[in-house]
This record gives C-alpha cells, sequence and structure tokens, in this order.
C-alpha cells in the first residue's frame, strides 16, 4: 500500500496519512451482508488499507433500507476488531430524509442544528467519540453557508471531527466556503469529494444531486496546496470489465469510444484490467487523487488493490489524456 497525507489540520500541520485507496462503506449492512463485509474489511486493512468512508444515510433508498445502516456496520466491525485507533474514519451529514416528501426536498440539509444533529447521530452508530473526516454531503441553498462553515467548523475546534470536507457541491460555493473559514479564523473545508472517473461526461450530463468534477474544479484544487480531491464511483461500478454492464447513460457518447480504445490498448500493454488502469490514471496524475473503490466481494477488492503497484509510462498516460 502507499499513502498520501489528506487536507490540512487547522494549525496549518498536514492531516492524516491515509491509504491512496479509499474504502467506500455505502452497501454494507444492506446490500453487502454483516459477513461478507467484515471480510472485505478485514482484507482492506490486512492489505495495508487504512481509510473508510461512509455516511449516515446509507442507503436509505434500498429495500428496507431507513439509513445508518454503514455507520451501524462499520461501528460494530471497529468495535470487534479494536482498530479504531488504525483507521481514518470519514462519515457525511446533510442527505439523511427526514420526513416525508420527496428526497431530495425531505433532505436534512446543513443548518447547524442538522449538522450537530447528525454528528451525535455518526457517533453514536459508529460506537466512537470522534471522527476523521466529515463532510457536507450535498448542497443546502436555504441555509446561509455563514451557518454551516460555523457548525463545522465548532465541530473542530471541540475536537469532536479533525478536519472537514464537502461533497457534490460546485466550486464556486466551495471557495466561497473557504473564503469565510478563513475570515472567521475556523476550520475550512480541506477535502472535495466529488464523482470522477476518465470517461469524461458528455456536455450537460445531469447527475441529480451528484457533482461530477469539472476542469474549474481541478484548476481549483491545483491551485490550493491544502486541498484534497476525493473521486467516487471511479469504476463506474464495474462498467470498465463488467461485460454484462453498460457504461452509464452521462458517459455514453461518440467520444467515449475512443477512451475505450485507449483504455483497452493500454490494459492490454500493462496485463493490467480496464478498472485498473483507470485507478492508476487518477493516482498518477499531477494532481494526487484519493479514489473511493467499491467492493461486494473479496475478489472486487483485491482487483481494485492491485492497482496501487501499477504505475502508467509517461506514453500511456499520453494516450489515455490524448484519447
Amino acid at each position: 500500500m502507499r499513502f498520501r497525507t489528506l487536507g490540512r489540520r487547522p494549525d496549518a500541520t498536514p492531516g492524516p496519512a491515509v491509504s491512496t485507496l479509499c474504502l467506500g462503506a455505502m452497501p454494507f449492512g444492506t446490500r453487502v451482508d454483516e459477513a461478507t463485509a467484515f471480510a472485505i474489511l478485514d482484507r482492506f486493512v490486512e492489505r495495508g488499507g487504512t481509510f473508510v468512508d461512509t455516511a449516515n444515510c446509507y442507503s436509505f433508498w434500498e429495500d428496507g433500507g431507513r439509513g445508518g445502516e454503514s455507520e451501524e456496520l462499520v461501528g460494530r466491525w471497529m468495535t470487534a476488531r479494536g482498530n479504531r485507533d488504525r483507521i481514518v474514519l470519514a462519515t457525511k451529514v446533510g442527505a439523511q430524509p427526514t420526513g416525508p416528501g420527496d428526497w431530495p426536498g425531505n433532505a436534512e440539509g446543513l443548518s447547524a442544528k442538522a449538522v450537530r444533529s447528525g454528528i451525535e447521530g455518526s457517533l453514536r452508530r459508529l460506537g466512537t467519540d470522534r471522527v476523521d473526516l466529515l463532510y457536507g454531503h450535498i448542497e443546502d441553498r436555504a441555509t446561509p453557508l455563514a451557518e454551516t462553515v460555523g457548525a463545522f467548523g465548532e465541530l473542530v475546534a471541540e475536537g469532536t471531527v479533525g478536519i472537514v470536507g464537502v461533497s457534490n457541491q460546485v466550486t464556486w460555493r466551495i471557495e466561497r466556503a473557504r473564503t469565510l473559514a478563513h475570515e472567521r479564523d475556523l476550520a475550512g473545508y480541506s477535502c472535495v469529494q466529488q464523482q470522477y472517473t476518465y470517461l469524461r461526461p458528455k456536455p450537460g450530463a445531469a447527475f441529480g444531486t451528484k457533482e461530477h468534477v469539472t476542469p474549474e474544479l481541478l484548476d481549483y484544487i491545483c491551485t490550493e496546496s491544502d486541498l484534497t480531491l476525493l473521486a467516487y464511483t471511479p469504476l463506474l461500478s464495474g462498467a470498465y470489465t463488467d461485460p454484462a454492464k453498460s457504461v452509464p447513460e452521462q458517459f455514453d457518447h461518440p467520444g467515449a469510444a475512443a477512451q475505450l480504445t485507449a483504455l483497452r490498448e493500454v490494459a492490454a500493454e500493462t496485463g493490467a484490467t480496464a478498472g485498473q488502469v483507470v485507478l492508476a490514471w487518477l493516482l498518477g496524475g499531477e494532481l494526487p487523487i484519493i479514489p473511493i473503490i467499491g467492493a461486494s466481494s473479496i475478489a472486487q477488492l483485491d482487483e481494485s488493490l492491485d492497482a496501487v503497484d501499477l504505475d502508467l509510462t509517461p506514453s500511456q498516460r499520453d494516450h489515455l489524456d490524448q484519447a
């Protein structure tokens, strides 16, 4: 396993060192049963993984789901293994439904009250007194940005949260929030988690409440040395390697054909799978990126973890980039 520094702490010291791949726990406790999830988490740690990502709303949309199942399972696993101090733990608040109605209109949001209530529930389910990284999960434009920034900064100041981040938000909102935090001498967002993969989305593609990494965001992060970019759904849920799965509609456009051809050619040169090449492309760029990988089996996890040691040559990267 290789490691990277995650963001920056409020005192300007580097954030925690984390494994260069983060394990996403979204389906644990719903689509992935407890025994399988424990085995995947154990294998991740066995192979050097230290960084686990969840959210208080995972996975309310599954059959029988209510939200919180993933945090509960991760909490039971950490308690059973006694390894809380060896795990860099990230969770999110803001997207959990709070009552009847259509989501995301009924999401808890990012008011000071909702942020406080959200983290208190997360700590209870996770069986811990702190999280290393807390994200604002989705946008909440009904709440003044200063209120959200203040709520996150307060949690860091009291030691409940190590560093804070944001997910699924547009660049200008991220920049404005960071400026507000700086002006008020509060901990600002030092991690940004967005959807990102090798295939480019087609122009105007809709992602619902999700946000894809944009050229503007990449440019912004390149100028901010304390910001870390994390990429979720980098493998398009297996569509790169599983012939039974189709590329999502947002990425299905004429230009994607050239990218997929280049991807297959580089995979053939390296002897790796297309998914491993995608991860290596994300990991080895000028802007270090931490991919968040999902797995529902040990085999899927091992395939992703093997990509950590895949170093693309400059010509291979250029071939992928030019496509």
